[in-house]
C-alpha cells in the first residue's frame, strides 16, 4: 500500500510537470495548422499576433505545432488551388483570412475544420447558416466590413465637409464586396453625396483606375475591400497623393503607408480571437457548435502627413477620436 506522504509527493511531481500553457493537445500530438490567406506577407503582423495567443495557449510551433502556411499574394485566383494543397497536407485545421479564403476551403473539404481569422457577410455567401449555429465545418470571427460603408462616408464627410463625389474601388472578383456597397449608398443619400464605383480585376488596374478617378474629379476614394489590395498600400498612398485624392481605406496598415485616413476593424484582435477558436477546437468542439464572433474593436487612424500634402486641415474633434495619429 502506498503511504499518504508518497502519494502527496508523487502527485505534487505530476503537477510540477505539467505544462504551464494548460492542457493544449495530449502527449506527443503534433497538431498541422494550415494557414491560408489571399494577401498574406502583408498581413504578416496580423498572422504574428496569431501565433502569440497560440503560444499563451500553450502551442509551441516545432514542438506541438507545426503551420502550413499558403498566400495568395494577392490574386483571389489562386486560393482554390492553395486551399487544395493545404488539404491534401492533411492539416487538422484550416484558419482562413477572408469569405473567399473560407470558400475556397470549403468547396475542397466539408470535413477539415476551418477558423475564420475575417470574414464578411458569411451567412449571404452560404459559408454558414447562421453566425448563432454555423453548423458544417466553418467557424471564427468576421469583420463586419459591409455594414461600414456609410460610417466611412460619415468620416470622410467631417474630414472634408465640402465632399460631394466619393469613388469606391472595388474588386470585382470579390463576392463579398456587395454589402459594402449597398451601406454605402444608402449612407450617401441621406449626406447627399453621390457615390460611383470603379471596378478592378486586380493590382495591376489600379494605376488606370486612379487616373480615371481624376479624370472624372470626383473629391475621394474609398475601397470596399481589403485583402486584394493591401500588398499594395505603399503604391495606392503614392497614387492617392499623387492624384490629390483624398482616400478613405479599410485597415490602419494603409494609413501607416501613406494613405490619407483609415477606418475599420482591429484585425489584430481579430486574429487573436481566431487563435481561441482554434484552440478549443483542437480539444474536441465542434466547428458548427461555436458561434460565429462579431468585432467589438475598431480603429480611426489619421496620417496627418498625408494631410499637409493635401492641402487638408483636420478638424481636432476628428483627431481627439483618432486612435492614432500619423505625424
Amino acid at each position: 500500500m502506498i503511504d499518504r506522504r508518497r502519494f502527496l509527493l508523487t502527485s505534487l511531481a505530476g503537477a510540477l510537470a505539467a505544462p504551464l500553457g494548460g492542457e493544449a493537445q495530449p502527449a506527443g500530438q503534433i497538431w498541422r495548422i494550415g494557414l491560408l490567406d489571399p494577401s498574406g506577407r502583408a498581413s504578416s503582423s496580423r498572422w504574428t499576433a496569431f501565433r502569440e495567443r497560440l503560444r499563451e495557449l500553450g502551442y509551441a510551433e516545432g514542438q506541438n505545432v507545426l503551420f502550413e502556411s499558403r498566400w495568395g499574394d494577392g490574386q483571389l485566383s489562386r486560393l482554390p488551388s492553395l486551399a487544395r494543397e493545404l488539404v491534401n497536407a492533411r492539416v487538422d485545421i484550416v484558419v482562413a483570412a477572408g469569405s473567399e479564403s473560407t470558400r475556397a476551403v470549403k468547396l475542397v473539404t466539408n470535413s477539415v475544420p476551418v477558423v475564420m481569422a475575417t470574414g464578411g457577410d458569411v451567412v449571404g455567401l452560404g459559408l454558414v447558416s447562421s453566425l448563432a449555429h454555423p453548423g458544417g465545418n466553418v467557424t471564427g470571427v468576421v469583420s463586419l466590413t459591409g455594414e461600414l460603408g456609410g460610417k466611412r462616408l460619415e468620416l470622410l464627410r467631417q474630414l472634408i465637409p465640402a465632399v460631394s463625389t466619393v469613388t469606391i474601388v472595388r474588386n470585382l472578383d470579390n463576392r463579398g464586396t456587395r454589402p459594402f456597397l449597398n451601406d454605402a449608398e444608402r449612407a450617401a443619400k441621406s449626406l447627399g453625396i453621390l457615390v460611383q464605383v470603379v471596378g478592378v480585376h486586380g493590382p495591376k488596374d489600379l494605376d488606370g483606375a486612379f487616373s480615371a478617378m481624376k479624370r472624372a474629379r470626383t473629391d475621394a476614394v474609398m475601397f470596399a475591400d481589403n485583402s486584394l489590395f493591401i500588398n499594395e498600400r505603399r503604391h495606392v498612398a503614392d497614387l492617392a497623393v499623387t492624384h490629390r485624392l483624398p482616400m478613405m481605406a479599410p485597415a490602419k496598415e494603409y494609413a501607416e503607408a501613406g494613405v490619407l485616413v483609415s477606418y475599420g476593424t482591429d484585425y489584430l484582435d481579430l486574429f487573436r480571437r481566431a487563435a481561441t477558436y482554434v484552440n478549443k477546437i483542437l480539444k474536441g468542439a465542434r466547428p458548427g457548435d461555436l458561434p460565429i464572433e462579431q468585432p467589438t474593436k475598431f480603429e480611426l487612424v489619421i496620417n496627418l502627413k498625408t494631410a499637409k500634402a493635401l492641402g487638408l486641415s483636420v478638424p481636432p474633434s476628428l483627431l481627439a477620436r483618432a486612435d492614432q495619429v500619423i505625424q
